[in-house]
């Protein structure tokens, strides 16, 4: 079989990016719009998105941070809440109305910005019934956070402590396990049915834990959930590449300025959006599945969030893109993951 030189699918969408605000997203958001048509707008800013009309304020800087023409015009932010222990479960149906798509869960003191985060998710349940009865999506960063667990083994620990009890108790509820890590997640996933899914980023497809450390250590490749073993890799890509609608595309490209992620206490996240499908191009490819990538980018997350489909398209040519070695970022610089590298494609 011929190897592919060019690749034309649906325009994708993003279901999990981080944008932040001000300057900041002044300087992220292009990167995103050029490739998606939507993506979701993480709600984790200080202080962070916890009702329906700071959605709303935070839906139109976003809108008015899009490139004035051209391409990444016509991209659309999609809002979520942020869920804390006293998010009221008529806030729900407000953010119902206005069209809110759904309610993020972070576990307290799991990630950046996540200290107002849930402390136990019973004391969310009236929230959820709420959620589960306007049909409003949960995503979960599904990872415990008590210091006596290792924190490679967070995401597995979660699934037994968390998520299957959450999932017995609201079977109708839609879930999203986030940024999903592990050869355990991988499979809980694929057997949970119908009304859980799950997105998977670009570093833990391309990258194991070794690359978090090979000739020193490399802060751009510090995420959370961190990276895992490479037998969880491999789980990953057979999980992206299954044709299984339960996968989709999710960066969580989340953007710290270079000062930060080079600092004696380092930023957790990596900065994927400036070339986020030809990161997963490349991580297909590798498989030999390119063939499946337009499901994965463009068709199961629209399709578990009950959205239409997009109806423009973009194409990927084989043609080396060397990344930047830093981005302007506000009155900073920011690097981006595989920063001064060359890919072997190119969004065209």
């Amino acid at each position: 079989m011929s190897t592919p030189q060019e690749l034309t699918f649906t325009r994708p969408d993003d279901w999990h990016l981080h944008l932040r605000d001000g300057a900041a997203l002044q300087a992220v958001l292009p990167h995103t719009a050029r490739q998606f048509a939507r993506a979701i707008a993480m709600p984790n800013l200080k202080p962070p998105v916890t009702t329906t009309a700071q959605a709303m304020a935070y839906r139109e800087r976003i809108l008015a941070a899009r490139p004035k023409d051209g391409p990444g015009a016509d991209f659309q932010p999609l809002m979520v809440l942020y869920l804390t222990d006293n998010t009221p479960p008529d806030e729900i149906a407000r953010a119902k109305d206005a069209g809110v798509v759904a309610v993020k869960m972070y576990p307290a003191g799991a990630t950046t910005n996540s200290d107002a985060g849930v402390t136990d998710v019973r004391k969310t349940y009236k929230t959820l019934e709420a959620l589960q009865r306007h049909g409003l999506l949960l995503l979960v960063h599904g990872e415990v956070t008590e210091g006596e667990i290792d924190v490679f083994d967070r995401e597995a620990v979660f699934i037994d402590r968390v998520m299957s009890p959450l999932r017995a108790a609201f079977p109708e509820l839609k879930v999203v396990f986030e940024h999903i890590t592990t050869k355990e997640a991988a499979e809980y996933v694929a057997e949970a049915g119908p009304h859980t899914a799950a997105t998977v980023t670009p570093q833990h497809l391309l990258y194991n834990r070794n690359a978090i450390f090979t000739g020193g250590l490399r802060p751009h490749y510090y995420c959370l959930p961190v990276l895992k073993r490479e037998m969880h890799r491999q789980a990953l890509l057979q999980a992206a590449t299954s044709g299984s609608p339960r996968f989709f595309l999710g960066t969580d490209s989340a953007p710290h300025a270079a000062q930060l992620k080079e600092n004696s206490v380092c930023g957790a996240g990596c900065f994927t959006a400036p070339a986020a499908l030809e990161l997963y191009a490349e991580a297909f490819e590798a498989l030999g599945a390119l063939d499946k990538l337009e499901a994965f980018a463009s068709f199961h997350g629209p399709d578990f969030y009950g959205l239409p489909r997009n109806t423009g398209t973009v194409t990927l040519r084989r043609t080396p893109l060397t990344l930047p070695e830093t981005l302007p970022f506000g009155d900073a610089v920011i690097k981006p993951l595989r920063a001064g590298e060359t890919l072997a494609w190119s969004l065209v």
